[in-house]
C-alpha cells in the first residue's frame, strides 16, 4: 500500500519533470523560412551564427535587354546612395510587308497626323515628377543591327548618333498613363502617346511611297533608321518607366483621310507600323553615375568587412560574401542553416528616395569559382526543374517584408544553404565565396545536385526568374553591422 504522502511527491514530481520537458521543447523565434525544424534543447539540437565578411563590388558583366522584354526609359538625377541614371531607348517601327502603300487613293489623301504610341507597363521611382521626353530620329550612317542584341551598360561603345528632333520636347505625367483611351480606332490604357509635328506626318503618308522607302525594307531602314527616346537629365527626375516594344499597344500610328475614285464623301483611316521582334533592331542603353554617392565609399577592395554593402539590378552592384568558419566546422547534421540579409534603412530620406525607390524583388546568391571568375548555383540548394525552373520558394531570394523595431517595413532576404554545409562538414566539399546579385538576364553555370556526375550546364535567368533592367536597389547590413548585420545561422546536432 502506498502513502498519501509518496503518491502525493510522484505527482510534483511528474508536474515538475513536465514543465522541465515544456520548457526544453519551446521553439524560439526564427527567420529560417518554412520547414520542420528540430527543436533547439541546447543539449542535442543546438544552433550558432557564423560571421561573414562582406564586400561591395561593381558588376561589369554584360546586362543586355533582349527584343521581347521591358525596356527602361528616365533618369534617376538624386538617389543619394547610388547615384545617378540615364536610360534612353532606339528602335524601328516598320510597315507590315514591302512593297507598302497608304491605303487609299494617293492623289486624294489628306495628312492628318503621326502618334508615337508606346506601350507602358509601370514606373519605378519617383511617379509624380515629370519625364522631359525627347523624340528623335537615329542617323541613318549608325542605324540599329537588327540580329544584335545590346549590352545596356555600355552605352559609348555603340555610337547610335540621331540627326534631328520628331517633336517638340514633351512632359511625360506619369500617374496619367493608365488613363484610358477611347476613339474609334482603338479602346486601350496604358499608352504614352506622342504627336510628332505636322512635317514628320507628311513624310511618311505622302512623300514615301513604293517607289521610295516603301519599296522594301532595306530601303525603309536607308531613309528612316528608327526612333530614339531619351529623357532630359538636368530635369529634376527621379523616376524609370518600362516600355514593350511587341506588345500590341506600341505602334507609330499613321492618320488620314481619302475618298475612293469618283465618290465625294472623305473616310478618316490610320495605318499602322510596328515592332517586328525578328527583323526589328532595338537597343536599351543605360549608363549610371556613382559620383558623390554613399556606394562610391564602400567600393574599395580591401579584406575588412564592410558594415554597409549595396546590391543593385544590372546594370549595378554586387555583394561578395566570404564565410571564413566553414573551413574549421566539424562533422554534424545540418538541419538547418539560411543567410539572412537585412536592409540598412536610410533614415535621412525614409519618406522620399528610400520609400520610392523599392528593393529587387529577387536576390541571388551563387558560388564564385575565384580561379575562372565564374558564377555557379550553391551546390545542391540551388535546383533547377526542367519544368518549374529554379527552386526559389524552398532556397530563397525572394524580397520579404518585416517590422523592426523603430521601423514598420525592411527589406529582408534569406537563402536556403543547409546542403551546401552538410556537404562540407560531412564530404569535405570545397569552401567557395559567395556573391549576391540582383539578376537581370542573367546566366549560371549549374551543377546537378549530389551525387550526380553530369557535366556542368548553362542556364540563362530572364526577367520572370530575377528582376527587369533597373527595377531595384537595396542597401543591406554588411558582416560588421551593430544592428542589421548579415549572418549565417545554423541549426545542428552533433553525431
Amino acid at each position: 500500500m502506498y502513502s498519501k504522502f509518496t503518491i502525493r511527491n510522484f505527482i510534483g514530481f511528474f508536474g515538475l519533470m513536465l514543465m522541465v520537458f515544456m520548457s526544453c521543447t519551446k521553439v524560439p523565434s526564427t527567420e529560417l523560412g518554412a520547414g520542420l525544424i528540430p527543436t533547439i534543447d541546447g543539449v542535442i539540437t543546438k544552433d550558432t551564427i557564423l560571421e561573414v565578411i562582406t564586400d561591395t563590388y561593381m558588376d561589369n558583366d554584360s546586362v543586355r535587354v533582349y527584343k521581347n522584354d521591358n525596356h527602361v526609359l528616365g533618369a534617376i538625377s538624386n538617389d543619394p546612395l547610388f547615384g545617378k541614371a540615364a536610360a534612353s531607348m532606339y528602335f524601328e517601327l516598320a510597315p507590315p510587308f514591302f512593297p507598302y502603300a497608304i491605303p487609299g487613293a494617293k492623289d486624294s489623301i489628306r495628312v492628318d497626323s503621326a502618334v508615337l504610341i508606346l506601350s507602358y507597363k509601370y514606373a519605378y521611382g519617383d511617379t509624380a515628377a515629370p519625364l522631359k521626353l525627347t523624340v528623335s530620329e537615329i542617323d541613318p550612317t549608325t542605324p540599329l543591327i537588327s540580329n544584335y542584341n545590346y549590352a545596356a551598360n555600355y552605352p559609348s561603345a555603340y555610337n547610335i548618333r540621331t540627326k534631328g528632333t520628331l517633336a517638340d520636347p514633351i512632359n511625360i505625367f506619369i500617374p496619367r498613363l493608365k488613363d484610358s483611351v477611347n476613339n474609334r480606332y482603338e479602346r486601350a490604357s496604358h499608352q504614352i502617346r506622342i504627336k510628332l509635328r505636322s512635317d514628320v506626318a507628311r513624310r511618311f503618308i505622302n512623300t514615301y511611297d513604293t517607289t521610295n522607302a516603301y519599296r522594301t525594307d532595306s530601303a525603309f531602314k536607308s531613309l528612316f533608321a528608327g526612333f530614339a527616346l531619351t529623357v532630359d537629365q538636368a530635369a529634376p527626375t527621379n523616376a524609370l518607366i518600362h516600355i514593350n516594344l511587341a506588345d500590341t499597344n506600341t505602334k507609330f500610328a499613321l492618320y488620314y483621310n481619302s475618298s475612293s475614285a469618283g465618290a465625294t464623301v472623305r473616310d478618316t483611316a490610320v495605318a499602322y507600323f510596328r515592332f517586328n521582334s525578328f527583323s526589328g533592331g532595338s537597343a536599351n542603353l543605360i549608363s549610371r553615375n556613382r559620383v558623390g554617392a554613399e556606394i562610391a565609399k564602400y567600393t574599395a577592395t580591401t579584406n575588412k568587412s564592410d558594415s554597409i554593402v549595396y546590391v543593385q539590378s544590372g546594370p549595378g552592384a554586387y555583394v561578395r560574401v566570404r564565410i571564413p568558419g566553414l573551413k574549421g566546422l566539424s562533422n554534424r547534421i545540418i538541419h538547418k542553416a539560411d543567410l539572412i540579409a537585412e536592409q540598412v534603412p536610410d533614415d535621412a530620406n525614409l519618406f522620399t528616395t528610400d520609400n520610392y525607390m523599392r528593393p529587387p524583388r529577387y536576390l541571388l546568391l551563387s558560388a564564385i569559382d575565384t580561379v575562372e571568375n565564374r558564377k555557379y548555383n550553391i551546390p545542391n540548394d540551388y535546383i533547377f526543374s526542367p519544368n518549374q525552373g529554379p527552386n526559389k520558394s524552398t532556397f530563397g531570394g525572394s524580397v520579404l517584408s518585416k517590422s523592426v523595431p523603430g521601423y514598420s517595413s525592411i527589406a529582408a532576404y534569406s537563402f536556403d544553404m543547409s546542403r551546401y554545409i552538410q556537404g562540407i562538414v560531412t564530404r569535405k566539399d570545397p569552401v567557395y565565396t559567395l556573391r549576391i546579385s540582383a539578376p537581370t538576364n542573367d546566366s549560371i553555370l549549374y551543377r546537378e545536385p549530389y551525387p550526380q556526375v553530369s557535366a556542368v550546364q548553362i542556364y540563362y535567368l530572364g526577367p520572370q526568374e530575377g528582376n527587369d533592367v533597373g527595377n531595384g536597389r537595396v542597401r543591406l547590413g554588411g558582416g560588421s553591422h551593430t544592428r542589421f548585420r548579415m549572418r549565417l545561422r545554423i541549426i545542428f546536432s552533433r553525431i
